[in-house]
């Protein structure tokens, strides 16, 4: 690991901060393809609409990346934020749960951005068996064997919520340390397992929320 790599891990980096690389990268990733080579932070600030000082001092945390009077080579940019956020890396996923919700996230296609769904696990035994773009479901039952003869970075759970915290409990005792929460509820584990939670139906009271003031305005 790069000296860089080390002070970078020996910082404790806003939580803030690390939800914005995402958007860094995919707005990177759409100026990749429209073949622009540089750029300046006012520039990429007019884009994402977030303060050209807001980027500078993010970025700063991770070594800087810009230069004076040139801005930003893009193509190095999206490079480097794909490596700080593990993108160069495969990291292999599992699906509990292939209903509509499960099945979805395996048909989006997740290998661009670093991640590989290699499996679905269900109790459902009409479920069992069929292939969602080539990935097959597999019975619950297989589950402790499949995560031991794999390597599993990530469990996605799209999980009624009863279910959710004793599945995620099972799975860490078979060595996952990192979940993908999609069940409508917020799991509390050990420190030093990774969750996100991610609760869509919050998402659309915040977007109800916002539409109702402004016809109120």
């Amino acid at each position: 690991m790069s000296e860089m790599k080390k002070e970078i891990n020996a910082k404790e980096i806003s939580p803030a901060v690390i939800k914005r690389l995402p958007r860094y990268y995919r707005y990177l990733g759409e100026l990749v393809e429209n073949e622009v080579v540089r750029i300046s932070s006012k520039d990429l600030s007019e884009r994402m609409k977030v303060t050209a000082s807001q980027i500078r001092q993010d970025l700063n945390n991770f070594g800087g990346f810009g230069q004076q009077g040139y801005g930003y080579n893009v193509q190095y940019l999206y490079n480097e934020i794909g490596k700080i956020l593990g993108l160069d890396r495969t990291n292999n996923i599992i699906i509990i749960g292939a209903g509509n919700l499960g099945q979805a996230l395996a048909n989006y296609n997740f290998e661009k951005r670093g991640f590989k769904t290699i499996g679905l696990f269900d109790a459902n035994p009409r479920l069992v068996g069929i292939n969602v773009r080539g990935i097959e479901i597999h019975d619950i039952g297989e589950l402790e064997e499949f995560v031991k003869n794999n390597e599993v970075q990530l469990a996605a759970l799209t999980l009624p919520k009863q279910h959710a915290h004793q599945m995620a409990l099972e799975l860490m005792s078979y060595g996952v340390k990192a979940f993908w929460n999609f069940a409508p509820i917020d799991l509390n584990l050990p420190d030093d397992v990774i969750v996100e939670n991610v609760h869509l139906a919050d998402s659309l009271m915040t977007l109800s929320y916002r539409i109702h003031s402004r016809e109120e305005e």
